[in-house]
């Protein structure tokens, strides 16, 4: 098993800081955009961009510290086994808070709804006035979601592995320290 451990964590955490690196650029863009037009569909929409790149950025500094110590191979107690389950729990949790916020806040679904050539639909304004919802921007915050379920997704995996390995582990441990009749 310390061969699986030793391939598995590190990319499974290069995923995770990778995937958060594009959420960070992805959501700055958006809160940058709104807050130049300081049009919003609504504060709930502002709110949840802003707790996405807060996500973003706790998962790419803690994925990248996660990562030099892992190169580095240091024995240090945020690197512990302990610590890791600890912040992956936390993050997935935040994930999964943040994804779920956003699926239920954004319009719309899979955005072939949105006429690219008008701003309404049957008469109707998508989003509050003057907001006008175009393709691009209703895929761009549908990417924002994904691309948060996908980061929910790999930080429960790893977690889940993380938690397999530390009990197959232990039980090796404890079988090779354990014989019968002794």
């Amino acid at each position: 098993m310390p061969y699986i451990k030793a391939h598995y964590h590190p990319f499974l955490f290069i995923l995770i800081t990778m995937c958060a690196m594009a959420e960070l650029g992805l959501t700055a863009y958006l809160i940058s955009v709104g807050n130049e037009s300081r049009n919003w569909p609504s504060a709930r929409y502002h709110s949840l961009l802003i707790l996405f790149e807060f996500n973003a950025v706790w998962t790419t500094l803690f994925g990248v510290a996660y990562m030099l110590w892992i190169v580095d191979g240091a024995v240090h107690f945020l690197a512990s086994i302990a610590s890791s389950l600890i912040w992956l729990a936390i993050t997935s949790a935040l994930w999964g808070a943040a994804a779920g916020m956003m699926h239920n806040t954004r319009t719309g679904g899979d955005c072939n709804w949105i006429s690219s050539s008008s701003t309404s639909v049957n008469g109707v304004l998508p989003c509050d006035p003057p907001q006008e919802l175009s393709v691009s921007s209703c895929r761009e915050t549908l990417t924002v979601e994904a691309v948060g379920w996908v980061l929910f997704g790999l930080c429960v995996l790893t977690l889940v592995a993380t938690c397999m390995w530390v009990r197959t582990s232990k039980r090796g441990y404890v079988s090779a320290g354990y014989k019968p009749g002794m």
